[in-house]
């Protein structure tokens, strides 16, 4: 966190909850007139957005009055993996430049399709 949102967080933010994260959820004190309150998160490590729980974001934005109740997660459900994008550990198809920049040649079952056919 830097020191503009340490520096609001602490002058005008009210704690609202945390979540099984650690992330923690702050609602304006005051908010401006004709306004409705600001809603931010603080997160617990590196700041990504996807690793706020549907409970935490319907409420963030003004979805929900108050913040849902966390629930117990299902047995299908996988565990949260972080956005690799952009990183050396992202998605690269084969023939992508930093695979090697090489395809596989084509089988020979595809057929163009032509009109009238």
């Amino acid at each position: 966190m830097n020191l503009g949102t340490w520096l609001f967080t602490r002058l005008r933010g009210r704690r609202v909850g945390a979540d099984r994260l650690g992330n923690v959820y702050y609602e304006e004190r005051r908010p401006r007139p004709g306004y409705r309150s600001r809603r931010w998160v603080v997160y617990a490590g590196v700041p990504e957005a996807s690793l706020v729980p549907p409970e935490w974001h319907a409420w963030l934005h003004y979805t929900t009055k108050e913040p849902l109740v966390e629930q117990a997660r299902y047995p299908w459900e996988k565990p949260h993996q972080p956005n690799l994008t952009g990183t050396p550990a992202s998605y690269r198809p084969p023939g992508h430049d930093y695979q090697g920049g090489t395809r596989s040649r084509a089988t020979g079952d595809y057929e163009a399709w032509t009109p009238g056919n």
